[in-house]
């Protein structure tokens, strides 16, 4: 412990080396934001120097970009594009040559590439999906990419361009419509980076698809691709069997591949998910969470207090070494709302800006103070956030400054009009995108469909089980109604608070 300077005699700073580091690691982001701001604004001022001069009078801003050996060629073919790598050759000096040989070989990774080709059209890889293999490749897959996620601070720094995703809840056909239309070339030949705000797991019927892929793209592109967690990727909801039946994650990592290697398969994944980062910030001024901002539990910032929770952090339930502060910090990221007209009017402490939440069991919401103090405290312009549905699929809350992400269109009682989206965070501006609800998916299928028509009832009912095959009809509104209304929220929070110590909000009045 270090020896604090000032203040009482013998005081002890609260500065551990864990603090320091998380102080260092805020400082770095900024420093890079920065970077990036004076490089924008020197090139700014050198074309205008050029515009108006006719030549340029200062030098740009340098920034490296290594080279890579391989080449990528698109082939158009019938089932869309094929990618084919191929060593690039010389076309000019043998200086040329020697630079180009002495670039080191790229290691595909096949255990990757493999869960990336289940993806492209899972409906040619059924045995795949429901074999040991699949089994074995999630759990090596998993243990691979821990300590990746691990080594990550809990808030993560991120410049745009930025793609950003809210709950995707083991829906593959919105997934895979964001893949066909955003990195169509694959993410690592699309600019910029990618933000997952959560909510992986539950609700869908390709739970374990969506996992295996993140994982994938995660392993492949660690400094591309960025995980959150959401309130799913916790024990006590992913495994409420009795709550959510077949849509459960535990319940489809059991019936896909057994009692003992489903179970193996559920706890390995859910330690990854102790390792998930809470939090992002993008450009210095967008801060990105599943939930909401965080309550205050020290004099630090916010982000501080973020950064100080346990690298493997349990939540729900928590591990020993997880403290009350922290773990409410944890909770507050996953779990919070935005209040509502009627939560603003009568259910929000007016000095702190914070309420319960309609969730109930200790959860809170967030009103237009917290909003502000939160803001103007870190030096941010917006939040970014998921953990709600909305038939939008982006929705604008607390004076234009709070954004909603959801990226799945199924089974959330939206109905049948209902849109997934995603946020381009594209330097200074943001962009929306939405899927409509006519645009159709080229693997999954109402169970009308004539191209179903040649199959017999059991090959219809394997890939309704994977969720490739849908109901011939959209659902009636009510038939979900168990999955996102507030009081079937309440139940689910209460159930799981019940089995922890988070300290109930109270008022600062």
């Amino acid at each position: 412990m270090l020896k604090s300077k000032g203040g009482k005699k013998g005081r002890e700073s609260s500065l551990t080396e864990d603090k320091v580091k998380a102080l260092l690691t805020e400082k770095d982001a900024k420093i890079s934001a920065l970077t990036a701001e004076i490089s924008k604004l020197t090139n700014a001022l050198n074309n205008s120097n050029v515009a108006g001069a006719g030549r340029a009078v200062a030098s740009t801003t340098r920034r490296q970009h290594p080279l890579t050996a391989f080449s990528t060629t698109i082939t158009s073919t019938g089932d869309g594009t094929t990618q084919v790598r191929s060593r690039m050759g010389r076309h000019a000096s043998m200086s040329s040559q020697n630079v180009l040989n002495a670039l080191p070989d790229e290691v595909e990774d096949s255990l990757a590439i493999r869960i990336v080709e289940m993806f492209k059209d899972p409906n040619k890889h059924l045995a795949y999906l429901k074999s040991e293999q699949f089994a074995m490749d999630i759990l090596t897959m998993a243990s691979r990419v821990r300590p990746v996620l691990e080594d990550e601070p809990r808030c993560i720094f991120l410049q745009s361009p930025c793609y950003v995703f809210g709950d995707i809840h083991g829906n593959l056909e919105d997934l895979h419509f964001f893949s066909d239309n955003i990195w169509r070339l694959g993410m690592s030949l699309t600019a910029g980076n990618f933000l997952f705000l959560g909510d992986y797991v539950d609700r869908g019927l390709s739970c374990l698809e969506v996992v295996a892929y993140l994982f994938a793209m995660k392993l492949l592109l660690p400094h591309k691709v960025f995980l959150l967690r959401g309130n799913h990727e916790t024990r006590d909801v992913n495994g409420w069997e009795e709550h959510y039946g077949e849509r459960s994650y535990i319940h489809q990592c059991r019936e896909r591949f057994g009692e003992e290697v489903g179970y193996r398969v559920w706890e390995e994944t859910n330690q990854v998910f102790d390792r998930i980062p809470l939090s992002a910030v993008i450009d210095q001024d967008i801060f990105c969470v599943h939930g909401g901002i965080p309550r205050a539990v020290s004099r630090e910032s916010r982000i501080q207090d973020i950064l100080s929770v346990p690298k493997v952090a349990g939540i729900n339930p928590p591990y020993e070494h997880e403290t009350e502060e922290y773990q409410q910090v944890a909770s507050d990221c996953i779990w919070s709302d935005p209040a509502s007209d009627e939560q603003e009017a009568c259910g929000v402490d007016p000095h702190s800006g914070f309420g319960e939440s309609l969730r109930g069991g200790g959860a809170i919401c967030f009103g237009h103070k917290a909003v502000t103090n939160f803001l103007q405290q870190q030096g941010f312009s917006y939040i970014m956030r998921a953990h709600e549905a909305h038939a939008e699929g982006v929705a604008v809350s607390k004076g234009a400054r709070v954004f909603t992400v959801f990226s799945t269109s199924k089974d959330h009682n939206q109905g049948s009009q209902a849109m997934a989206g995603c946020i381009l965070v594209d330097f200074e501006k943001m962009k929306v995108i939405n899927r409509s609800p006519a645009y159709r998916n080229k693997f999954v299928h109402r169970r009308d469909s004539v191209s179903l028509a040649g199959m017999t009832e059991a090959e219809i009912a394997q890939r309704a089980q994977l969720g490739l095959v849908t109901a011939a009809e959209e659902p009636d509104e009510d038939e979900y109604e168990d999955y996102e209304d507030y009081d079937d929220e309440e139940e689910e929070y209460e159930y799981l608070t019940g089995a922890t110590n988070f300290q109930p909000f109270t008022s600062n009045r």
